[in-house]
């Protein structure tokens, strides 16, 4: 007695019964099914149970005849749940077309002018100083990417006056500038970090009207060692980062991007 009879009732009774519970399941556990073997996965490409799935999340979408993707499959698969830690595109902007021009003054004196390759920006500071304190020295030495370079030649900042500094940067592939800083004043000086610190809020290209309230830090980093005679801090390093938005190199070539270029 041949079992091929059996077997093909067997398999149509299975068919039957996965058509009646795949429209019952939510997407996630349809998505599930169609690993289990090919007969179910051939089952559950019918777009109709993605109709079903689509239409408990979007009922309207289903009023028209096709759905904008092509099928309710790649809609669901698409817009049915959040893009988390989405991975950047290229970025378009290089370090090594990026200068940055630097300039900080104490009251009205310029005490440090500098314009800065942004590949000198990038590669930080190699040997750091004897001197600085140990806080300092785990933070610069942390593997998480950082915009450092030594200040050169090393100036000293008056405790008891205003310091300011403005940031402006420029691109060697257009000839554009952009404005990073403009003149904002150092009004805290963290002696626990040994670090003085001011931020702006950066004027971004009018391409991103809804894009507002991003923040540009610049730090002064200073030495252990504090003058009291002459209340003066002995800054060996500058520092600059988005840290609002940007960790990462690709993500602050994006935000520079973005800034209003002229």
């Amino acid at each position: 007695m041949s079992l091929k009879p059996t077997l093909n009732l067997l398999e149509m009774f299975c068919e039957e019964v996965l058509k009646n519970v795949f429209p019952l399941l939510e997407g996630e556990d349809l998505a599930a099914c169609m690993g289990v073997c090919k007969q179910w996965r051939d089952i559950a490409s019918d777009d109709f149970y993605w109709k079903c799935q689509c239409a408990k999340k979007w009922p309207s979408i289903c009023k028209r005849n096709k759905p904008h993707t092509g099928t309710y499959y790649k809609m669901f698969q698409t817009f049915s749940k959040r893009r988390l830690n989405r991975v950047l595109p290229p970025p378009r902007l290089s370090f090594e077309n990026l200068e940055f021009f630097i300039d900080i003054w104490s009251e009205d004196k310029p005490v440090y002018s500098g314009l800065i390759p942004g590949v000198a920006l990038e590669t930080g500071i190699k040997t750091l100083p004897s001197g600085i304190s140990s806080v300092l020295r785990i933070h610069l030495e942390r593997s998480d990417y950082k915009m450092v370079v030594p200040a050169e030649p090393r100036f000293t900042i008056p405790l008891n006056q205003t310091v300011s500094v403005s940031v402006l940067v420029g691109r060697n592939d257009s000839n554009k500038l952009a404005r990073i800083i403009n003149r904002s004043v150092f009004d805290y000086i963290d002696h626990s970090s040994y670090r003085a610190l001011a931020f702006e809020y950066l004027d971004l290209s009018p391409y991103y009207p809804f894009i507002s309230g991003i923040r540009a830090w610049i730090s002064l980093l200073f030495m252990d060692v504090e003058d009291i005679n002459n209340g003066l801090l002995d800054v060996f390093g500058i520092q600059l980062d988005f840290c609002d938005v940007a960790d990462t190199k690709e993500e602050v070539l994006w935000l520079l991007d973005m800034l209003d270029w002229k």
